[in-house]
């Protein structure tokens, strides 16, 4: 069967190298997509600066939802610091450090700010130089709350040696200034004080949370990790505290790592149903044109005794050999891709530099095993009615096609477009990032549906164009027409694909621009402040700002403004549900600058266990003012906190809002991220606060309406954009390069019908035209089916998110997505034909039986 499957191969070359590529393009996609889905779940983070300590003790930063993936939790959770002594008495422990976080930067001679590698952790106490591993000293230890130790890049970055004096800006006190009493040879160590000051400075000596360290450090003997860490394990057992040893103590040496490593998976989740459905969708047109192809062999092979069984093995023999040529390079070109994927989302901001990818043979394992179940799927599908049909009917049709397309598959293909039209309704209901995922998907099943009744509506096409024709037309006009009546399933599957590519450029490209304007959208008119101040290289905003801005001339309102993350634990439709979001932390001050478009309640209630939700969160989970609520915080502490106000701008500024009073002592550096200001408007304003950012090392300030997303426009769209557009790009190229291979292969297997025609009497140029006119029915049926398929699910976008029947994005997209496909097609069917043309019709003839 295997040799069979081979000779036939030799005689469709075209056919065979359009699967082989839609096998390679899957192949690099679902293999790029399955190692971030690997990484997300089973990279390792460096240890960075634990790598001295061999045990570490942490709170547990991951929430383990039943049935469900955990969820990294960002915020730093705390250690009893009793506990330090405690565990350092366990035999085989030979030196034991409760390690403190808190931010901290430096400030050269020329009052420039020098940040750690993480501001918002870079100040430790002395004690915590013993959890770095083979980490030289250049001088001492600091002597007392006057002088501080510091690595060596922070040291050149800021020209300073041991003993030279230097400002710092620590846990959002003022600068003061410190002489320098040694250099640590660690990169990224940070700043180091002395253990009673860096226990004040991170307010572990009184408020919520004193009397507690982040971490707790243990060195061991040699050889007794394991049984030091067993015997930690026991003391701890009952505690929701966490021992770590190995490369698992990279988990807890950066959390907010580990929760990027979790935007991974949700990442290759939302990439993994689109990708199988286009390479479902594209490899089955190409083994469907592949099979078309040899219809003839088949049905005569059939009039020679072959079983059913037989014929189908055949088509999936020769299938899986071509699958198999194109697998090895697909999966390593998809390690590739998911390396340069990941670099652009480090570039971004979206993942950090610290977050590596994980290779393993798992993932091009799991491609393997899924093309080859696609293959095989896609192959004995083509070939089923051949196989099936009696042998004299299968040679009968093997020149042509049937004449009426299937009742089953046409009106299964209409109750997919309707069951994606009702799908598109969804941004109509939900006014959210997840609501405007179904537009997307809803123009990919309509394509789906498209395929599938696609014969039958070609075929009436073709019927209505013949009864148009007037008397006495071209030659060439007549015969395109024909063709387009009498072989409608092998136009609609060119029709077909072309217009996925049109549905699936058009409602994602415009799905990303239409969220991006709504949000900026909201933003803008929620936005009552002109002006922000911050201080990211201080890791937040000191103490005393606030008021310092209050004062300031000109200033008609300020209020601080932060983020954090909470869990929402849920019931929907009598399931536990789970979903961890972004949220804003607000003081009752946040309506002075923030018009959140109350819908009922009031904001300027926000103080002590309280929150606010949008519009859409408080009516999927009937959470309306006054009702009180379970979450679970960044750190892991539950909370019931009251509703006191529902608002309708969640697209633009989340789901959530907790009152500071709430998050207090919950966040990793408890400062504020930054002062929205409203200002009379004047110049005098923006100068007194100009003037004020610079008198105060490390502050920033800037306008509020940046102009982000205005209009659509993809060249200030923010990170998440990018790479959605990333990966649209990616996928519409293999999409057209699919597209290209199945039109010169359906070209190129019509050599037979050309020499026929010329042999007929029918000229070079007459056949030209007559396959430009094919190729122009097929680019206009093409644009108008994807443009009406696309239609709906963006006006419904537009509507829902824009409150107009249309959507936002550039101007351009539509012409240019014309373009393309009119292009395409007339490429991909001219250059073939020429090239059929090129061959004696009586040579065609005889290779083709």
């Amino acid at each position: 069967m295997l040799y069979l499957a081979v000779r036939m191969a030799r005689h469709r070359v075209a056919a065979l190298v359009a699967v082989g590529c839609a096998v390679l393009g899957g192949a690099v996609l679902v293999t790029g997509t399955g190692v971030l889905a690997e990484s997300g779940l089973r990279s390792q983070l460096p240890v960075g600066r634990l790598g001295g300590a061999d045990v570490v003790v942490s709170a547990d930063q991951t929430f383990r939802p039943g049935g469900d993936l955990p969820i990294a939790l960002p915020e730093r959770g705390t250690v009893p610091a009793r506990l330090v002594d405690r565990l350092g008495e366990l035999p085989g422990v030979t030196g034991v450090v409760g390690d403190v976080s808190f931010p901290a930067a430096l400030v050269d001679a020329r009052g420039r700010v020098v940040p750690g590698e993480d501001p918002r952790t870079a100040g430790h106490g002395w004690s915590s130089t013993g959890l770095l591993q083979d980490a030289p000293i250049d001088g001492r230890k600091p002597a007392g709350s006057g002088e501080v130790a510091v690595d060596r890049d922070m040291a050149a970055a800021a020209s300073v040696q041991a003993g030279d004096r230097v400002e710092v800006v620590a846990a959002g006190r003022d600068a003061a200034e410190y002489r320098v009493s040694g250099i640590v040879d660690a990169p990224g160590a940070g700043v180091f004080f002395a253990d009673p000051t860096a226990e004040q400075l991170a307010g572990r000596d009184s408020g919520p949370r004193a009397g507690t360290v982040d971490l707790i450090g243990l060195r061991t003997e040699a050889g007794a990790t394991d049984s030091v860490a067993a015997a930690v394990r026991d003391q701890l057992r009952g505690t929701d505290l966490v021992v770590a040893t190995g490369e698992d103590r990279g988990e807890l040496a950066a959390p907010d790592a580990v929760a990027a490593r979790s935007l991974l998976v949700l990442l290759a989740g939302s990439l993994a149903g689109i990708v199988l459905l286009i390479t479902g969708f594209v490899m089955a047109g190409a083994l469907g044109v592949s099979i078309a192809g040899q219809r003839r062999e088949l049905a005569l092979m059939r009039a020679v005794g072959a079983t059913p069984k037989q014929i189908r093995r055949l088509a999936t023999a020769q299938a899986t050999v071509i699958a198999a040529v194109a697998l090895v390079p697909g999966a390593a070109l998809g390690y590739l891709l998911a390396g340069q994927f990941r670099q652009q989302l480090v570039e971004r901001g979206v993942l950090p530099e610290a977050l590596p990818l994980t290779f393993s043979p798992l993932p091009a394992l799991a491609t393997a095993l899924l093309l080859a179940v696609a293959v095989q799927v896609s192959a004995r599908g083509a070939a089923w009615r051949t196989s099936r049909m009696p042998a004299t009917e299968a040679v009968a049709e093997s020149r042509t096609e049937p004449r009426n397309p299937s009742r089953i598959r046409t009106r299964t293909g209409l109750l997919i477009i309707v069951a994606a039209t009702t799908l598109s309704v969804v941004p109509l209901l939900s006014r959210t990032v997840l609501g405007s995922t179904a537009t997307s998907m809803a123009g990919i099943i309509g394509a789906i549906g498209l395929a599938m009744a696609g014969p039958a509506l070609v075929r009436g096409v073709g019927d209505t164009l013949a009864r148009r024709l007037r008397p006495g037309v071209s030659a060439p006009t007549w015969l395109a027409v024909s063709n387009v009546r009498g072989y409608a399933l092998r136009i609609a599957g060119v029709v077909s694909t072309l217009a996925m590519a049109v549905v699936f450029v058009l409602t994602y490209t415009l799905t990303q621009t239409t969220v991006m304007t709504a949000t900026s959208d909201d933003v803008r008119a929620g936005t009552l402040a002109q002006e922000r101040l911050s201080a990211p290289a201080l890791g937040g905003l000191p103490e005393g700002t606030l008021d310092a801005v209050r004062e300031t001339s000109g200033v008609r309102a300020a209020a601080p403004v932060g983020s954090t993350t909470v869990i929402w634990p849920y019931k929907l439709l009598g399931e536990d549900e789970v979903e961890s979001s972004s949220a804003m932390i607000l003081t009752s001050a946040a309506p002075t600058v923030l018009d959140l478009d109350v819908r009922s309640g009031s904001l300027a209630g926000l103080t002590g266990d309280t929150i606010a939700v949008s519009s859409d969160v408080a009516r999927s989970r009937g959470a309306e003012p006054g009702r009180r609520v379970g979450l679970i915080l960044g750190d892991g502490t539950r909370v019931n906190a009251e509703v006191v106000a529902v608002y309708a701008r969640g697209l633009g500024f989340g789901p959530v809002a907790l009152s500071r009073d709430l998050a207090a002592g919950h966040t990793a550096t408890g400062l504020d991220e930054s002062i929205l200001v409203r200002t009379d408007g004047t110049a005098k304003a923006q100068r007194e606060l100009a003037a004020l950012a610079e008198s105060r090392p490390g502050l920033t300030v800037e306008p509020t309406d940046t102009g982000t997303g205005t209009g659509g426009s993809l060249s200030e769209a923010p990170p998440e954009v990018w790479v959605n557009l990333a990966t649209i790009v990616v996928l519409l190229g293999y999409l057209l390069l699919s597209i290209a291979n199945k039109l010169v292969a359906t070209t190129a297997q019509r050599r037979g019908e050309i020499a026929t025609l010329r042999l007929n009497g029918t000229t070079p140029r007459q056949i030209r035209a007559m396959m430009r006119r094919e190729a122009a029915v097929i680019a206009a049926a093409a644009l108008t089916t994807g443009l009406v398929l696309a239609a709906i699910p963006l006006t419904l976008l537009g509507l829902g998110f824009l409150h107009r029947p249309w959507p936002a994005g550039p101007v351009w997209l539509l012409p240019a997505t014309a373009l393309t496909i009119i292009s395409l097609a007339f490429v991909t069917i001219e250059v073939p034909t020429r090239r059929a043309l090129r061959t004696a019709p009586a040579e065609a003839l005889a290779g083709r039986e």
